[in-house]
Formats: C-alpha cells, sequence, structure tokens
C-alpha cells in the first residue's frame, strides 16, 4: 500500500514538472558588409517542439520608429505573401526562413527582424513567439576622385616662399575611404594639421564651432636638422577638419573654369616668350614638411563627401614636373582608386588671334590656345593667372590690364594698328610674358563708305551754291 502510495505520488510529481508550454529558439545568421547592387539572402532559424503557427520579415524604418512588412507565412491558411522576389518552399519553414534581397541599394540599409509563432506542444489554445533581428549594412564604393589646387590661380613670386595646398575630393563613398597622398610613386609622410578636430555628420553650429584654419608652416629658416618624426597618413584617418569656405570656393571655379575651356587650334606668330626661372635663397630644403587635414561630411544620399588636404612650403625648384597622385582605399574596392597631377610651370603659350586679318572696325579676339608641355605632364596644373597688357600704354577700355584666358578688342581703330600686347601667365611655380603684334587692315567696306559720304557732301554743297549764285548775278544786272 505505501509501495503504491509513492508509485503515485512520483507520478503527480512528474507529470506536475513536465513542461507544457514548449519551447522556441529564433536566430539570425550575421552578415557581411554588401556591396550595393549585390543579392543577400538573410537567413532566420528557428527551434521548436511545438507547431509552426506563422513567420513575419520586417524592415525597420525611420530609426527604428517604423516597420514594413517584406514576407509572412501562415500556416492556418498554407499562404505566403512576399513583395521580395524569392518565396520559400513549405518543407524549408519548418527549419529557417529565408529572404533574397537582389541588387541591394541604400535604402536597404538597415535592421531587419524575423519574427516567429509557434503553437504550444499538443495544443493549439496557446501561441509562443520570438524574433531575432540582424543588420544589413551596405556600403558604396567611391563615385569620384579628383586633385586640385587650393587659391587656384595665384600668382608667382620669386621673393617669397609660400605655402601650397592639394585637395583631394572624394565622393558618393559609404562608409567614408581612407585617403593618403604619394609623391611620385611614394607615400608621403604627413604632420596632422595643428590644432584639427573631428566633423562628422552634417554641419551644425556645433560643426562650425570645430572647422580649424589652414596650419602655420615653418618659413624659410626652418633647421633642417631638427629631428622630423613623420607620422604615416594611414595612421591619421579620422582625424577630420574643415577646409576654409573660401579655398573651396576659389578652387572649385577654378576647376569649373578649366573644364570649360576647350582648346582649339594655335595660329602662326609668337614673337618673343620670356620664361621666369630665378628663385631667391628661400629656397632651402629638399625635404618638405607636409602637413595633413582631412574633413568629411553626410551627403543628402546617405554617402560621405572627403575633402583632404596636403599642405607644404613649395620649392619651384624641386616642385615643378613633381607627380603627385591621392590614392583612397574603401571596403567596397578591390584595389586602390587614385586621381593624380604633375605640377607645372607655365612656358610657352600659344596665342590664337581671330580674325588672323583684322580690319578696321572688326572685333578681334586674342586667346591662349595652349602651352608647351613637358613629357609626363598633361595640362598646366595648377591653372594659370592669365593677364594681359598693351605696351607703352592702356587697353581699349581704357584699363591698364585685364584677366581671363582671352582678350577682347571691340570695334579697333587703325591707331591700334602696330601694337603690341603682353600676355602673362604665371602660377605659384613660375611665370612666363609671350608677346604678340596687331596688324591693322583697312575696310574697303568703310573706304567705299566714306567715299559715297564725301561725294554726297560735295553734290549738297553745289545745290546750295547754285540758287545763291542766282541771286547774286540778278542782284548785279538790276543794280546796272
Amino acid at each position: 500500500m505505501k509501495r503504491s502510495l509513492a508509485l503515485c505520488c512520483l507520478l503527480l510529481l512528474s507529470h506536475t514538472l513536465s513542461p507544457t508550454k514548449g519551447y522556441l529558439i529564433v536566430s539570425m545568421d550575421p552578415l557581411p558588409p554588401v556591396v550595393i547592387g549585390d543579392t543577400i539572402t538573410l537567413k532566420c532559424n528557428f527551434q521548436t517542439e511545438g507547431t509552426l503557427r506563422e513567420i513575419a520579415w520586417f524592415q525597420v524604418t525611420e530609426g527604428g520608429n517604423a516597420k514594413q512588412k517584406i514576407f509572412t507565412y501562415d500556416s492556418v491558411y498554407n499562404t505566403s505573401f512576399s513583395n521580395m522576389e524569392d518565396t520559400n518552399k513549405r518543407e524549408e519553414l519548418v527549419y529557417h526562413s529565408t529572404v533574397r534581397l537582389p541588387e541591394v541599394q541604400l535604402q536597404d540599409d538597415g535592421l531587419y527582424e524575423c519574427h516567429v509563432g509557434i503553437y504550444s506542444k499538443g495544443s493549439r489554445d496557446q501561441l509562443i513567439e520570438a524574433s531575432g533581428s540582424v543588420t544589413l549594412s551596405v556600403i558604396v564604393p567611391p563615385r569620384s576622385i579628383s586633385v586640385a589646387a587650393a587659391n587656384s590661380p595665384a600668382p608667382f613670386s620669386r621673393y617669397e616662399a609660400k605655402n601650397f595646398t592639394l585637395v583631394c575630393i572624394v565622393t558618393g563613398a559609404k562608409p567614408a575611404p581612407s585617403v593618403y597622398f604619394k609623391r611620385d610613386g611614394e607615400l608621403i609622410d604627413v604632420f596632422p594639421a595643428a590644432r584639427s578636430s573631428s566633423l562628422v555628420g552634417h554641419h551644425s553650429k556645433a560643426s562650425k564651432r570645430n572647422r580649424s584654419e589652414n596650419p602655420v608652416l615653418p618659413r624659410g629658416d626652418v633647421d633642417d636638422t631638427k629631428i622630423q618624426k613623420s607620422l604615416s597618413l594611414q595612421n591619421q584617418v579620422g582625424k577630420v577638419t574643415q577646409l576654409r569656405e573660401n579655398e573651396t570656393d576659389s578652387m572649385e571655379r577654378g576647376v569649373e573654369e578649366a573644364s570649360r575651356l576647350k582648346l582649339e587650334s594655335t595660329t602662326e606668330g609668337i614673337p618673343e616668350t620670356v620664361v621666369s626661372r630665378e628663385f631667391p635663397h628661400w629656397v632651402q630644403s629638399s625635404d618638405p614638411l607636409y602637413y595633413f587635414q582631412h574633413w568629411q561630411q553626410v551627403a543628402g544620399d546617405g554617402t560621405m563627401e572627403v575633402r583632404a588636404m596636403l599642405t607644404w612650403s613649395l620649392n619651384p625648384q624641386l616642385d615643378n614636373e613633381a607627380l603627385f597622385s591621392c590614392e583612397v582605399n574603401h571596403p567596397a574596392l578591390s584595389m586602390p582608386m587614385q586621381a593624380e597631377v604633375t605640377l607645372t610651370a607655365p612656358r610657352g603659350p600659344k596665342l590664337s588671334t581671330r580674325p588672323s586679318k583684322a580690319k578696321v572696325g572688326d572685333t578681334v579676339r586674342i586667346s591662349v590656345q595652349g602651352f608647351q608641355l613637358g613629357p609626363s605632364a598633361t595640362k598646366v596644373f595648377p591653372e594659370p593667372l592669365l593677364t594681359w597688357t598693351r605696351v607703352g600704354g592702356n587697353l581699349l577700355d581704357g584699363s591698364e590690364k585685364h584677366d581671363g584666358r582671352e582678350l577682347v578688342l571691340e570695334r579697333i581703330p587703325a591707331e591700334l594698328n602696330g601694337s603690341m600686347f603682353r600676355c602673362t601667365a604665371q602660377n605659384p611655380l613660375g611665370s612666363t610674358d609671350t608677346h604678340t603684334r596687331l596688324i591693322v587692315f583697312e575696310n574697303p567696306r568703310l573706304k567705299k563708305g566714306r567715299e559715297h559720304f564725301i561725294a554726297l557732301n560735295a553734290a549738297a554743297t553745289r545745290l546750295f551754291l547754285t540758287p545763291n549764285l542766282l541771286v547774286l548775278l540778278s542782284v548785279a544786272c538790276e543794280l546796272t
């Protein structure tokens, strides 16, 4: 009797402790960063003793404030709905659920959730739910990269050493790429710019306070024996600062103007070319100190725009025809992306005069069509500053000089015949002067017009004198 009672107690206890709710474990496979345009599959795994009720996939939007359902499966009606390309087979849903995202775009970036519901084991009265989540990171390779010179165009000075800044502009990348400079194929060791500060995201009042000015570089009296503790640029990624707005605007205007101008065929006649190659005592070192600044901001489409600046004290003797390149590393690139420029002093400007035979009253255009370039250069960089003057007098409009690639002389008079015009082309690496003489021919149409006017004037004079002469004759007859 006691044994029977004990056995009953054990059976009752085991029944009380046995799970009736069942269990549900949901997990998500981690995702590597996905390059825009690739296809990715999201996978949701679950384990349970219960009976599957439903599966729902959501994309979390608006910073977590909203959810968009992208896939559902309902076991009661044995139906599924998906606005994705791939649907799932019934037998696969017992163990996992997958959603395929073809050709992912930036708007696909973010958090995804998988919600699973089951009935408890042996019963459909109780529903158990669990969920998992995974973050999809969409990366975008840089869309463009370019190198420009800040404060361009700028004059040449043979009496004072000047700081020179290269600006590398990278757009359309996500996340922000790492940017570094090379000279003649060798990585440049750089110093971080003074008072550099971080700026990530859109412009704000706080970010404007964090903008730093260009560094004050050492002048010509720097002791070359001082130890240069160079820091590799690759260790400086993340130190960002704001490029001054006036430098950026002037630089962008220079780049846009250069891109708009199309080289035309040259014409004859470059009487004289003088290239300045005088460099004073301030050229002090063959191993300059390079300073680096880095600034980035988020564009409207979620990508990053990065501006990296390399500043040093320019040495025209050593830097002329030096090859500088800006290179970019990014997880979406299989190899670095680069843009390169060759620093070149202007020489041998090729002038063109239109029309080639100018006549009195014509509008004459004298323009720079190009320059003589070395074997390594494809254009004069930085963009040269072009200034026009008239030797021994002012220009036709009375001004002393005119800046620009073209000089326009409207309705030229005969007095300009034989006038000499000087074009000065200069950039921080050097200066050159080129002269051209304007020959003005007579205009047959104007000459014929003048002769016709003189003939008409003489005829009018004769008509005026004839009646007066008749009056005088009649008066003389009456007197006699």
